[in-house]
């Protein structure tokens, strides 16, 4: 046995110290790592995007819950504006992830390598080893979905009721992170109502008090969907029940996506262990099988289907992966348990190891390619590069609005919105001048510098606005155009033009083309946001 690879024979102390160090040694590297990646890039647009969230006091908004708003502000409140500060609190998230991982394979296995492996695999795969250093909703509801299944856990190592009431307030955190979560539910759903326990339960009152506490922990984001027609609901039930065409292009990203962002070896090893903990779980009514093989294998199968035709957002199923680390591990040691042959045994514990060592391989050389590569090997598609550079085009919209006269900056799209605030930090009022049904109830943005005074509207081409802007008898005056580029490769331009004569309305009628976001105004935009 290597020090990754769990027994259920006691290993010698000696032995399973050196495997310790080992995991301690790599975990602080990865760290150190993660610390450095998020300090060193700029930031992405949609970490920009919920930036700017974190500078508004709101109970929801419209893409998301408000979780990783709070989860940014925390992070600049120790750290500043700072790219560090931004993506600080994503850092803690895996460092908690990694914890709770721990303890439900100690609880569940009591094998202490079994523990290890479950703590080295998000370091081997792409989006945790590395990506969890940055701002996501998935950041924050990742720990928070891991407690609520540790929670649950607990209930079934002590059969104290009381842990479903610790359940329903990390389900609530959890839903307050990000609106997928819910696909959690039939995990705990089946938890509850296969096992043999589940009369006993249902006469409780601890699971319904939990589902309470979970309701009530989410109620912010009800109240502020009463106040605004349900702006948020129906902004995500567009996205998610618009018809498109059967493709097996997006069916093929997001395959390709799991294997890039779970791992080449990984993703099929967490399959397969999710496969033969479902089996076992259902076929012997195990509740902590069940729970999670249902929590990955559903929201994994639900994500499969709705491919076929749209495209999945690179993050959506960000949230479970983890959980079906902890049955990779878990497995292993079942395996050996349930006297499975030894062949197999064997063959399952080398391709862990395979996966762990690979994928940490591999996410060490991505982030050496990010953060010292002088190269460009992806051209426009790289998915970092492609969102990279905006301070080439902040520095020419500062000299701009100097020579202009400008006193305010209007943008089209909420990328090129966050990206200004971001980069301008106060000094100028910025405002996203569509789609203002993104900003219900934020804060003036500085009107008495936009109000009948000239603005610069900075425009990604094409631009697609010209026809909506005429009919509010602004004046626009081409001032030029500005390159985006990353590592030689030129991956937008922007036309920017002096705007006069017109006051843009932070508060349009609903009915108004600068106020309906682009899915409920019926301009499917297929490129999903995080």
């Amino acid at each position: 046995m290597t020090a990754l690879s769990p027994n259920i024979d006691s290993p010698p102390p000696r032995s399973l110290r050196a495997a310790w160090t080992m995991a301690v040694a790599i975990i602080a590297g990865m760290t150190i790592m993660r610390i450095v990646y998020a300090g060193a890039l700029d930031l992405r647009t949609d970490e920009a995007y919920y930036w700017t969230w974190s500078k508004e006091l709101q109970l929801c908004f419209l893409d998301h819950p408000p979780m990783i708003a709070w989860f940014v502000r925390l992070g600049t409140a120790l750290f500043g504006d700072t790219n560090l500060g931004v993506r600080f609190a994503g850092i803690l998230a895996m460092a908690a992830s990694q914890l709770l991982l721990a303890d439900i394979v100690r609880r569940v296995t009591h094998d202490a390598r079994a523990v290890i492996l479950a703590v080295l695999l998000p370091e081997a795969a792409l989006y945790y080893g590395l990506l969890m250093a940055k701002v996501a909703p998935d950041v924050a509801a990742i720990p928070f979905a891991l407690a609520m299944v540790w929670a649950l856990v607990r209930l079934v190592d002590s059969d104290d009721g009381r842990w479903w009431l610790a359940a329903g307030l990390f389900g609530g955190l959890a839903l307050l992170s990000k609106f997928t979560v819910v696909m959690l539910l039939p995990a705990v759903a089946a938890f509850l109502l296969v096992p043999g326990w589940r009369g006993r339960w249902l006469a409780r009152p601890y699971p319904w008090c939990g589902a309470l506490i979970a309701l009530i922990v989410f109620s912010p984001v009800l109240i502020w969907n009463a106040q605004h027609d349900w702006a948020s609901f129906r902004f995500q039930f567009v996205r998610a029940a618009a018809p498109h065409d059967f493709s097996w292009r997006t069916l093929g990203d997001y395959i390709g996506l799991q294997f890039g962002q779970v791992g080449f070896v990984l993703f099929p090893v967490t399959l397969t262990a999710l496969t033969l903990t479902a089996w076992r779980g259902y076929r012997a009514r195990e509740p902590v099988a069940i729970l999670l093989s249902t929590a990955v294998l559903v929201p994994f199968l639900y994500f499969l289907w709705k491919s076929l035709t749209l495209r999945i957002g690179d993050t959506w199923p960000m949230f479970m992966w983890p959980i079906g680390f902890a049955a990779v591990a878990i497995n292993i040691v079942k395996l050996q348990q349930d006297g499975a042959p030894a062949w197999f045994i064997r063959s399952t514990l080398r391709w862990a190891r395979i996966a762990v060592s690979t994928g940490i391989a591999m996410v060490v050389l991505i982030f050496l390619y990010y953060v010292a590569a002088p190269w460009n090997f992806l051209g426009r598609t790289d998915p970092i590069g492609a969102e990279a550079g905006y301070q080439q085009v902040a520095a020419r919209v500062e000299q701009e609005l100097h020579n202009a006269g400008a006193s305010w900056i209007a943008t089209s799209d909420y990328r090129t919105y966050a990206m200004m605030r971001w980069f301008f930090r106060g000094r100028v009022p910025v405002i996203q001048i569509n789609e203002r049904a993104r900003f219900m109830g934020f804060r003036d943005p500085g009107m008495a510098l936009i109000a009948d005074h000239p603005g610069l509207y900075v425009v990604r081409e094409p631009d697609g606005t010209g026809r909506l802007l005429a009919e509010t008898g602004a004046r626009r005056e081409p001032l030029g155009r500005v390159e985006r580029s990353w590592r030689g490769v030129v991956m937008d331009s922007y036309a920017l033009d002096k705007l006069t004569g017109w006051t843009p309305e932070l508060s349009p009628h609903p009915d108004s083309p600068f106020y309906q976001w682009r899915w409920l105004a019926g301009e499917l935009d297929t490129t999903p946001r995080a």
